[in-house]
């Protein structure tokens, strides 16, 4: 970099928000204009919007430019390999780019490989972030054996292109380092939480809608298990229980959930809302429920579990292994942890509504129950902790956020402990809250962590 001017972050992912509002779509555009205060950020991405390739933020501070057409993300209720190879081959444009870093989402992994040859070319730096790790064993089950195989192959040799790479979270930077060792540098930064606004935004349905006890939220695939929930859902009822079922996202399941529901029936018991446009409808719907279910199979950090028990409510998610939002729900004392299974799932829902009577007002922006932070970003202490066994190694000393690094001792200084399981498989959250683990989450404390990754 040039001394004197300010850095220009290249950032290239092929889904942004709004016009898929996922999470990993809402981490980059909430980082991408706190980092915009120390770079030029330009994000590179597919057609999203009409009109010229270009587009600058409303608010001034980022640049988007499309790279390639906008192709269907899924095919058939699967990543489409059509859309990775050729979004791969439209980040080739960034070799006639000017940017000093180079950063990357990691799925859908083609695009790793193109960017490793564009930042060699360039002679600049290669950031990576990472999600989640899959394995071999996922991608059989996902592909088949041989397309599992060739995918495999393709994350295992991602993983070895960065110059660095930024894990979501602790047990992906553990999944990480397991893999492949101490060649490529980790930084563990969670995603974050609007905080303002949860505290900002009241519960209240929709105008028109009832209440729903349970609610869910996230994109309608097949590894979210939706299914598991609306079979817990039809088993509660048959118990006697009128509990009704919020479920707000939209994807390639929807229509087998909606005829799941009425095969079960259930349909008048479950509201799907495939509408929710804004981050303040979604907290004032999750925040109008009594608890939150969180099914998946599969996830790499669980940012909607993260926002449920900002929102106030008590969690309940599986034990399924490759399910890292159990860390989370872990922590919190009025949160289980059941076997993924749909029967699993309605006894420990019964559970919690037992122990959560209707009507109790929510501290809104903080769990009433305050779970502690969980295995995913560091805590003050244990920042002060990396600080000073940097200082003691003889490095020099760094002020502000200290990127937390997979191996350094701190990951374990933030490991999750949940509590001891009961004979049916179902894990009580922590008993020890800590009352300050929200702000370890503000989205200004992870862009400083991503920023450090940089090098800004």
């Amino acid at each position: 970099m040039t001394r004197g001017r300010r850095p220009v972050v290249a950032m290239v992912t092929d889904a942004v928000y709004p016009y898929n509002p996922g999470g990993k779509e809402v981490r980059y555009h909430e980082l991408t204009r706190r980092l915009a205060r120390r770079a030029d950020v330009h994000v590179y991405t597919m057609r999203w919007w009409p009109g010229p390739r270009t587009r600058t933020a409303e608010d001034g501070a980022v640049s988007f430019h499309a790279i390639s057409p906008l192709y269907p993300l899924y095919t058939g209720g699967r990543r489409s390999l059509r859309e990775a190879g050729l979004f791969a081959l439209g980040t080739l444009r960034l070799i006639t780019r000017r940017f000093d870093i180079l950063e990357a989402d990691h799925i859908p992994y083609l695009p790793v490989l193109t960017l490793r040859l564009v930042a060699s070319v360039r002679r600049k730096p290669l950031v990576v972030t990472w999600h989640e790790v899959w394995g071999r064993a996922a991608w059989r089950e996902y592909l088949g054996r041989p397309l599992g195989e060739a995918a495999w192959f393709t994350e295992w040799l991602a993983m070895r292109l960065p110059d660095h790479i930024i894990a979501a979270s602790v047990q992906t930077a553990d999944r990480l380092r397991a893999i492949i060792g101490t060649r490529v540098p980790i930084t563990v930064a969670p995603s974050g939480i609007d905080l303002a606004t949860i505290r900002a935004t009241p519960p209240s349905p929709a105008p028109g809608d009832a209440s729903a006890d349970l609610v869910t939220v996230g994109r309608l695939l097949p590894h979210k298990r939706i299914d598991l929930l609306l079979g817990a859902l039809a088993a509660l009822r048959e118990d006697g229980r009128p509990v009704t079922c919020r479920v707000i996202g939209d994807g390639p399941g929807r229509d087998a959930l909606h005829a799941r529901a009425c095969d079960l029936g259930i349909a008048d018991a479950v509201d799907f809302r495939h509408d929710v446009s804004t981050q303040q409808e979604l907290y004032a719907l999750v925040k109008a429920a009594r608890v939150f279910v969180a099914p998946s199979e599969r996830e790499g950090f669980g940012i909607a579990v993260l926002e449920a028990l900002a929102c106030g409510l008590p969690v309940v998610t599986t034990s399924a292994p490759d399910n890292l939002a159990r860390h989370l729900a872990a922590r919190d004392p009025a949160s289980l942890v059941c076997p993924p299974t749909a029967p699993a799932i309605a006894t420990a829902v019964a559970t919690v509504l037992d122990r959560t009577p209707a009507g109790v007002p929510k501290v809104t922006g903080l769990a009433p129950h305050s779970p502690t932070l969980a295995a995913a970003a560091p805590t003050a202490t244990a920042a002060e902790d990396a600080r000073s066994s940097s200082a003691a190694a003889g490095s020099p000393a760094v002020d502000g956020p200290v990127p937390v690094v997979a191996g350094s001792g701190v990951a374990e200084a933030c490991g999750a402990a949940p509590g001891a399981a009961a004979p049916d498989g179902t894990v009580a959250g922590s008993p020890a809250p800590d009352a300050g683990w929200l702000d370890s989450y503000s989205w200004d404390a992870v862009a400083g962590l991503v920023a450090g990754a940089l090098g800004l």
